[in-house]
């Protein structure tokens, strides 16, 4: 591996292990699927929405939760200013986020028709194991802070 290649790892990887920064994505994160669990238990049992449609609107609503604390506290120091760098990192952060969205709904799928698992169980599930994907993405992408 060349010297620029290991070193751009390694200034990532340091990025990515910040305990404070993990700890407040992880906060927020929580907060998030607080909203995607409020809301995906509305919807399934409240209306006509099957699961899957019941899912994309929550994880949509917890999303845009998630990147508004995120912006303001967990990476206010990072990213350009104005609406416009505002905009791309809510596009940046949802396409992002996408991924973490497709090992979430798998999970609940294989834990909810495979398994017979609870619907919200299996959320909270395959939130937890899309939270790396998320956290990965959303520090190096979303808001750079390899690029301090």
């Amino acid at each position: 591996m060349s010297d620029s290649l290991s070193e751009a790892v390694r200034m990532r990887v340091r990025a990515l292990c910040s305990t404070a920064r993990f700890g407040q994505f992880a906060g927020v994160g929580t907060v998030g699927a607080i909203v995607d669990n409020v809301v995906l238990f509305a919807l399934v049992d409240g209306t006509w929405l099957g699961l899957g449609p019941a899912k994309v609107v929550s994880w949509e609503l917890g999303i845009a939760v998630i990147f508004v604390i995120n912006e303001r506290w967990t990476f206010a120091s990072h990213g350009q200013v104005g609406l416009r760098a505002l905009g791309r990192r809510f596009l940046r952060s949802n396409a992002v986020r996408f991924a973490g969205f497709l090992v979430t709904l798998a999970v609940l799928t294989v834990l909810t028709e495979r398994f017979g698992v609870w619907f919200l169980i299996a959320n909270v599930i395959g939130i937890g194991v899309g939270f790396f994907v998320n956290y990965t993405c959303e520090s190096l992408y979303t808001w750079q802070v390899h690029q301090e």
